[in-house]
């Protein structure tokens, strides 16, 4: 059964560990008809066991018979004042055991979302701090201006001239083309190792401005499955433009005049 955390807290307090008060473990009817008021009698089932908490403070664990909550129990903790006989209820929660059946670790809604969930009408804007961005007249991370003198002004993005307050981060450009190199468009699939040429030496690819440029091109070939789409240099498939059919040449034999069967004709003809 899982621990309580109030329990690790009275030990960590008191430096050993709670002895089980025999009052508060003899409760077992208090609990349950705590319980039984609490949850109804049809969700509660066998009395599993008990538990000191601390001084006087004892937890009972009863089977929980609710649907869907298979493995889950019932903790009902009840104390003892000093010098009293009887016990007072002071919880009552369900909790999971070992093999208890729990949802999944929630995930938040920016970290679910992938491309080709949003639909008409959807709204995804970015966070206020969101690394794949940068302000448009900031030019380049640590990593980068390391190079530069830091006592010099950093140079202003050509990008303001278009007039966007935020561009690309190197962080975020270096995330796409990660992205980018390890998805379907990449060299590690099966139509890149069958295909006959390289996107690089294909006609139909269309230059990128670097730094992307320097690895991915944008696929122009309208029979090509990656028509539209960013290509890596190393990609590719079967619509290579220098892609060509060799055509298999079937000898043909010379063309014979069959006499003996003509002289054959004339002579019954006669």
């Amino acid at each position: 059964m899982p621990p309580i955390s109030r329990a690790a807290g009275s030990r960590a307090s008191s430096g050993r560990a709670p002895k089980l008060d025999a009052v508060a473990a003899a409760a077992v009817d208090v609990a349950r008809d705590a319980l039984v008021d609490e949850v109804g009698e049809r969700q509660v089932g066998e009395h599993l066991g008990v538990r000191a908490e601390g001084d006087r403070v004892v937890t009972h664990l009863f089977e929980s018979a609710q649907a869907g909550y298979r493995g889950w129990h019932w903790s009902v903790t009840v104390a003892r004042a000093p010098r009293q006989k009887k016990v007072t209820v002071d919880e009552i929660v369900l909790l999971p055991g070992d093999d208890a059946i729990l949802a999944p670790d929630w995930t938040p809604y920016k970290d679910r979302v992938r491309s080709g969930d949003m639909t008409p009408g959807d709204v995804l804007p970015p966070e206020e701090d969101d690394s794949r961005l940068a302000p448009a007249w900031f030019v380049g991370d640590d990593a980068v201006d390391a190079e530069i003198d830091p006592t010099s002004v950093r140079p202003i993005a050509a990008e303001v001239g278009l007039g966007r307050t935020e561009v690309l981060s190197i962080q975020g450009r270096d995330d796409a083309a990660q992205r980018w190199y390890d998805s379907d468009h990449g060299p590690d699939t099966p139509m890149s190792r069958q295909a006959p040429g390289r996107c690089r030496t294909c006609g139909f690819m269309v230059w990128l401005s670097p730094p992307l440029g320097t690895m991915f091109g944008v696929c122009a070939n309208a029979m090509a499955n990656d028509d539209g789409g960013v290509v890596s240099f190393d990609h590719g498939c079967g619509a290579h433009s220098a892609a060509r059919v060799k055509q298999a040449t079937v000898p043909v034999a010379p063309t014979v005049h069959d006499t003996l069967t003509d002289d054959m004709s004339d002579v019954e003809s006669v």
